[in-house]
């Protein structure tokens, strides 16, 4: 919000929207926006009025109504300095970010300001709502247009070396290339911004969103150590800014321990002085998840699933590595169960782990194609058949020892013939 000392009409307006009248307040607001002057009193006026109408049809959850007063603010935009308004704009599009489903108009408001600003030939601020719009685009995974403006941004930010947008962009693009499961690219992404951002000033937000990613795409490759202490960091940057981000950095934080058979830590961490200040469904949500992976207890770890279904099935980064436990977990509970037969009924393995029979016939079929234990399934009895570990045939590795000192030897008598003529 802008510092300057409200004038006398926006304290009434101010007034008014405290009093609940929220109609007179629009109003009011209104008023000041249809005055046209170019008195600087009166344009910081509007420039107030401008935010703070925003602020009532955000709490309203009017996105048509935030839209409308985007366009129409134009023509007073154009008379105010090229900061002032890259910062107004950028704080109106953002603040359609608190009101549910409407990111695509926010995507369509984005584009009509890009296109305004390329008109008015507002360059900086062109690039900084395009740089938006990619992550806008990430979010209502359009990630072909994504990749699209990135190219671009990227070929004209290299040209100005702006590297803090640069930053930025290089970010976005690992983070579109992740979403497509394109790892190596992804890495090459993040190296990229790591680089430009070793070669400026670097906000504290922008580092921990740095690390971030590069937690993300280590636990990607199940290096859940070096992830947790990049997830560390994010969290001590986010932490320290007051971001609502610093939770996700925390459940991420908390996920790499889960992964690593670490419950204990698990509740230390929940339990010390700064994680406290996030008390809250999420940290619950990861917290019986440690629980039920510590005690093995598939039904505990279903349950928890289903208890914080949007804790931790709404995030993909959550959701992959816990699906990727869940099988772990399942393995677990049911090599214990088959371990004490040589021949089982599938529909007791199924009752024991309280699943469905086909699911897991499948999981058996799935461990036995894995090797983790040697077995049949008799699909006619409805049975599982289990072997004893084999016995590892040595011949095999006896003869082609044999053929490398053969070798050996028919190399040196070769080479003693061909001395000898």
């Amino acid at each position: 919000m802008v510092n300057t000392k409200h004038t006398e009409r926006i304290d009434n307006a101010i007034g008014l929207k405290n009093a609940q009248q929220t109609e007179e307040a629009i109003e009011a607001y209104r008023a000041i926006l249809d005055e046209k002057s170019t008195n600087e009193n009166i344009l910081r006026e509007q420039e107030l009025a401008v935010l703070h109408l925003a602020e009532i049809y955000r709490e309203l959850k009017l996105p048509k109504k935030l839209a409308e007063l985007l366009r129409s603010s134009r023509d007073f935009m154009s008379t105010i300095a090229k900061a002032k308004t890259a910062k107004l704009i950028k704080s109106l599009i953002d603040m359609f970010s608190d009101i549910p489903d409407c990111l695509p108009l926010q995507i369509e408001v984005c584009r009509e300001n890009i296109e305004w600003a390329n008109q008015d030939k507002r360059i900086f601020l062109k690039q900084s709502l395009e740089t938006r719009l990619v992550a806008l685009y990430l979010d209502n995974k359009m990630y072909h247009e994504s990749l699209t403006l990135i190219s671009q941004l990227l070929k004209e930010l290299k040209r100005l070396d702006d590297k803090m947008v640069l930053v930025e962009v290089q970010l976005l693009e690992s983070r579109v290339c992740h979403a497509l499961r394109n790892l190596p690219k992804a890495r090459a992404a993040l190296t990229s911004a790591r680089t430009s951002a070793n070669s400026i000033y670097c906000p504290p937000l922008l580092q921990a969103a740095l690390d971030m990613q590069s937690g993300i795409l280590h636990s990607e490759e199940k290096d859940y150590k070096t992830a947790y202490s990049y997830f560390f960091e994010t969290f001590e940057g986010f932490s320290s800014q007051e971001d609502p981000k610093a939770v996700l950095a925390l459940k991420y934080m908390l996920l790499c321990q889960i992964m690593l058979s670490n419950a204990e830590d698990v509740h230390a961490i929940i339990h010390g002085k700064v994680a406290l200040r996030y008390a809250g469904p999420d940290i619950d949500a990861m917290k019986s998840v440690a629980t039920a992976h510590q005690n093995r207890n598939l039904q505990e770890f279903e349950t928890a699933l289903a208890t914080y279904n949007t804790e931790l099935n709404e995030d993909p980064i959550i959701r992959t590595q816990l699906a990727t436990l869940y099988d772990t977990l399942l393995e677990q509970n049911l090599v214990r169960i088959i371990e004490p037969f040589s021949r089982v009924e599938i529909a007791h393995i199924a009752e024991m782990v309280k699943l469905p029979a086909p699911q897991v016939e499948q999981k058996l079929s799935q461990m036995i194609l894995d090797k983790t234990f040697h077995g049949i399934l008799d699909q006619g009895a409805g049975c599982l058949i289990i072997f004893d570990e084999p016995k590892e045939d040595e011949t095999y590795g006896t003869a082609i020892e044999t053929l490398k000192q053969v070798d050996k030897v028919v190399s040196s008598l070769y080479q003693k013939a061909s001395n000898l003529s």
